[in-house]
């Protein structure tokens, strides 16, 4: 029952914390550098990495892009920098999933530690920047609606796979995860995308569903992904900065993961309208 209450309030601290920033485009830019940085130490554990370069790497991207988005508020140069650092995050992404199926550990040789720091962590924290400025106005909705689809993902599927799952879904990484889990969550999210899109004006149903499937198929796999390295490293959890939960990493993993893909599919939106 107490650890129950305090993962309870450890959770809920940090989703008014975000939601709190979302109001506010400075804070929420200055928040996401925060958890950037605590998640660039969590998995500069996970990989044994000691180099402080990934922390340089960070800065430079997210200081570059935030600059250049709320500050300067140019497209001068966005647009192409933007789509380059997309392809390179989902190239590696890719690779990632390639290893969660294909290899029994994934390869970490010291350059490859580099590549991963930089574009399976860094740049995902740029990409929910940019998505927060879709319209190149800064609007926070998507995000949010973004964040509450990872939120009911997660929460159905913990709680259909735990009273209801019997098929494991990749039991060698983590297993207490389920297909029913795994279906249930991506159902409910389906179903919270109409209430989002009921309630907001930016993206029609057909989009919010759309979205709602993206983040639950590369929100799982970005939260086996981060569960593959953290076996490898033979620990329970990234890191102990939210009681009750474990690291910042454990609980940001799927939007991490799902942002490039979540800003990929909203600038193919932009193209076709």
């Amino acid at each position: 029952m107490k650890e129950t209450l305090i993962r309870s309030l450890s959770g809920l601290l940090y989703v008014l914390l975000l939601i709190l920033c979302l109001n506010y485009e400075q804070l929420l830019i200055a928040l996401f550098f925060v958890f950037g940085m605590v998640c660039m130490g969590e998995f500069k554990k996970l990989i044994q990495l000691k180099s402080y370069i990934p922390y340089l790497i960070f800065i430079i991207l997210y200081a570059v892009f935030g600059y250049w988005q709320s500050v300067l508020n140019t497209d001068a140069g966005l647009d192409e920098a933007t789509q380059i650092l997309m392809v390179l995050t989902i190239f590696v992404q890719l690779f990632l999933i390639k290893d969660l199926f294909s290899e029994k550990t994934i390869p970490l040789f010291a350059s490859k530690r580099f590549v991963l720091t930089t574009f399976y962590l860094s740049s995902a924290f740029v990409f929910l920047i940019l998505i927060a400025n879709y319209h190149k106005n800064y609007d926070p909705n998507i995000l949010l609606g973004s964040f509450i689809l990872v939120w009911m993902n997660d929460s159905f599927a913990y709680l259909i796979g735990k009273n209801f799952g019997k098929q494991k879904l990749f039991e060698k990484i983590s297993p207490k995860k389920t297909v029913e889990g795994f279906l249930g969550g991506l159902f409910f999210s389906c179903v919270a995308s109409y209430f989002i899109a009921t309630f907001t004006e930016l993206l029609g149903f057909t989009s919010w569903l759309v979205l709602s499937i993206i983040i639950s198929v590369f929100g799982t796999l970005g939260d086996l992904v981060e569960s593959k390295f953290k076996r490898q490293a033979n620990v329970k959890d990234s890191g102990v900065i939210m009681p009750g939960h474990g690291g910042l990493l454990d609980r940001l993993d799927s939007i991490i993961f799902a942002a490039p893909f979540i800003y990929l599919f909203l600038r193919i939106l932009q193209y076709v309208s």
